[in-house]
C-alpha cells in the first residue's frame, strides 16, 4: 500500500461543481511534488458550506486503486 499527503483549498463554487458531478476528477499535487488524479466522488463527503479545506492522506494499492481518503 502506498500513501500520499496533499492540501486542498477549494472554494464553495468549485466544490459545488464536484458535488453536482460537473467536475469528475480532482487533480492535486502531493507534498512530494507528485501529481495525483482521482474521481471527485471521493471528496464529496468533505464538502461543507465553505467548500473544501484541509490536509488529506490518500492510500492506494499497487495497481493505483484508491483504498482510502482521509482528512488529517
Amino acid at each position: 500500500m502506498m500513501e500520499l499527503y496533499f492540501s486542498l483549498n477549494v472554494s464553495r463554487e468549485q466544490a459545488l461543481r464536484y458535488y453536482q458531478g460537473n467536475a469528475r476528477t480532482v487533480i492535486v499535487t502531493a507534498v512530494t511534488g507528485q501529481k495525483l488524479q482521482f474521481p471527485a466522488e471521493h471528496i464529496r463527503s468533505f464538502i461543507d458550506q465553505n467548500g473544501i479545506q484541509g490536509q488529506f492522506r490518500i492510500q492506494f494499492d499497487k495497481d493505483n486503486k484508491l483504498i482510502e481518503l482521509n482528512r488529517i
